[in-house]
């Protein structure tokens, strides 16, 4: 039996981002901009839900974090499309060897209701990540308006991914 961690040809990787709300007209998820009555407050477009995935590959890569890699102290980043930031992590895990096994994600926000923007956030993903739509899960959830999601102050993505060799 081989007990060596790195021999495994599949690695898990969980990704957290949060971002709070400011004034605006809309958010941007998944590389979705969905109308709304407040933007993100954040150094690139604050997409949350491709933020954590990055975080997510990254991790299962044994690569520091998205904050290493596109720092928010650096000009080349601001506004940024976070799509290119997956692109840019996705050719990171790739240089490796990795492709994406499956991702399960988690956006937390009280308003606006996205569901209908769900499978376009699912095809963006899917044409940069090189994978089925079938491997790629992105469910929404209020906090039932407790804490400062609830109170409509902030949103939050967990993402989960599956990487192998």
């Amino acid at each position: 039996i081989n007990n060596n961690l790195n021999s495994f040809n599949f690695k898990i990787g969980f990704g957290v981002d949060i971002h709070q709300f400011k004034d605006g007209n809309e958010i941007v998820l998944g590389g979705v901009k969905i109308p709304h009555n407040k933007s993100i407050l954040a150094h690139s477009d604050g997409d949350v839900l491709i933020h954590a995935l990055c975080d997510a590959m990254l991790g299962a890569a044994g690569l520091k974090d998205i904050g290493h890699y596109f720092p928010d102290t650096s000009s080349e980043f601001k506004n940024i499309d976070s799509q290119i930031l997956l692109k840019r992590t996705f050719d990171l895990i790739s240089k490796d060897g990795y492709k994406i096994g499956n991702i399960d994600s988690t956006i937390c926000l009280q308003k606006p209701k996205i569901a209908l923007y769900i499978d376009l956030m699912k095809q963006n993903i899917s044409k940069i990540l090189n994978t089925d739509l079938g491997n790629i899960s992105i469910k929404a959830t209020t906090t039932e308006k407790l804490g400062y999601i609830g109170e409509e102050k902030g949103l939050k993505a967990y993402a989960v991914v599956l990487i192998y060799k």
